[in-house]
């Protein structure tokens, strides 16, 4: 039986919703809104935890900042666009007959309710010269690419 638990979790684990465009299983992107200002949109499925969608929220800044030749992003609001689904699993009725006696063992229906963590961000893109003191909250793009990117599967 364990060996069955074990499997079973790291088969949906394998599952998680991998860095990559958003897509039907989720994924990131990011909209212009302004010349400086960008919306990170992060969506995850069922077996995605709220910590990849956070960072795979701030490495998509990161990227968006150094795509667009900026050096820093300022986290202007961040905000929590999870879901709750649910999936309802159909009953099942077996009868088996022994004789004259017939067995019927019965499972009801399921509902399985599945929480797909999301996560919405505007940011804005700025580049700091060297030698300049970056703003308050200014968050460097190349330290996020190098520490959060070295944790992030893509897809």
């Amino acid at each position: 039986m364990r060996r069955v638990m074990a499997l079973l979790a790291l088969t949906l684990s394998a599952c998680s919703t991998k860095y990559q465009d958003m897509g039907i299983s989720g994924g990131v992107a990011a909209h212009q809104m302004t010349a400086s200002t960008f919306r990170i949109e992060t969506r995850g499925n069922g077996y995605t935890g709220q910590s990849q969608v956070q960072d795979y929220t701030m490495l998509k800044a990161a990227e968006t900042a150094k795509k667009h030749g900026a050096s820093h992003f300022l986290l202007i609001t961040a905000a929590d666009a999870s879901s709750v689904g649910n999936v309802t699993l159909p009953g099942n009725a077996q009868t088996t007959v022994h004789g004259n006696t017939a067995y019927t063992t019965y499972s009801p229906a399921q509902n399985i309710r599945i929480f797909k963590p999301g996560q919405d961000a505007y940011i804005r893109v700025l580049t700091v010269r060297p030698g300049e003191q970056p703003p308050p909250g200014a968050i460097s793009a190349d330290e996020v690419i190098q520490f959060v990117g070295s944790r992030v599967t893509r897809g």
